[in-house]
């Protein structure tokens, strides 16, 4: 079976003009289907895809304008041609103006000129149909982007609000370290000093306040910065007691961060001797 692209269908009511179009248009490619009248036409329309209808202008019945008026209705992407001859080229013109059919051909035919006009109507039909699918394609896609940027927008507010949630969170978190009644510093693996609270603020080290951005061994022993080490390390909690400031005797706390930031740093807690 031939896997035809184009199918083109011929109207006439004269057998022999079928049998002419039949010879001429066999070796080139189309699947080629005739009827005798307009009526005969619209069933084969009914049963069959057609790209491009030909159909004579002096039918009984049914003239070629008013079967094809028909064609345009039911079927609007069909190429829709007219073969006629001189005396009805005016009211062929109203139907080209109406819309009703693509191009008229006079009747007698030139083959070669023919065969010409019938490929360049299914290159118009071609082109049709491609542009109807980009068209197509183009409201599939922005469809999908506006689906896809409802979704991001919905995302992005989803988003903002567990932020908006983390950032309270923060603050609550800071006024509670803030207002804790222990000093408390945070202490980097590296040994930076990235964290105190007010009570961390009143201690004194040789008279100095201890500073964020400083180093541990700027304020404390090798004992207290080998236990930080230690805990690091060992991701295990310690404790160094009875360590000696300007204002005080302290057993200090060492607690390892957990979680994404394991290994990252150190809590130290400060509680004072009695």
């Amino acid at each position: 079976m031939n896997d035809y692209k184009h199918t083109v269908l011929c109207v006439d009511d004269e057998e022999n003009i079928l049998s002419s179009l039949k010879r001429l248009l066999r070796k080139e490619g189309y699947r080629l289907l005739t009827a005798t009248s307009g009526t005969a036409g619209l069933k084969l329309l009914e049963e069959n895809e057609v790209h491009l209808v030909i159909s004579d202008q002096r039918m009984p019945e049914m003239s070629g304008t008013e079967f094809l008026s028909v064609v345009k209705e039911r079927y609007p992407d069909t190429i829709r041609v007219v073969l006629t001859g001189y005396t009805d080229v005016d009211a062929i013109t109203e139907s080209i103006n109406k819309g009703h059919i693509y191009k008229f051909l006079l009747k007698p035919w030139n083959d070669q000129n023919l065969k010409l006009e019938i490929k360049q109507a299914l290159k118009q039909y071609d082109l049709i149909q491609a542009n109807e699918e980009l068209h197509q394609k183009v409201l599939h896609q922005n469809k999908e982007l506006k689906r896809m940027n409802e979704n991001l927008e919905a995302l992005v507010q989803e988003r903002t609000k567990e932020l908006e949630i983390q950032n309270q969170a923060l603050e609550l978190s800071r006024a509670v370290l803030e207002d804790l009644p222990i000093p408390i510093i945070g202490v980097s693996a590296e040994g930076g000093i990235v964290l105190i609270n007010q009570g961390a603020q009143a201690l004194s080290f040789n008279g100095k306040s201890i500073e964020i951005g400083k180093e541990l061994v700027d304020y404390f022993s090798t004992d207290a910065e080998k236990k930080m080490a230690d805990v690091v390390e060992t991701n295990m909690p310690q404790t160094l007691q009875d360590y000696r400031l300007s204002d005080g005797v302290y057993d200090i706390y060492f607690t390892p961060l957990s979680g994404k930031f394991r290994g990252k740093g150190v809590i130290m807690a400060f509680v004072i001797c009695h």
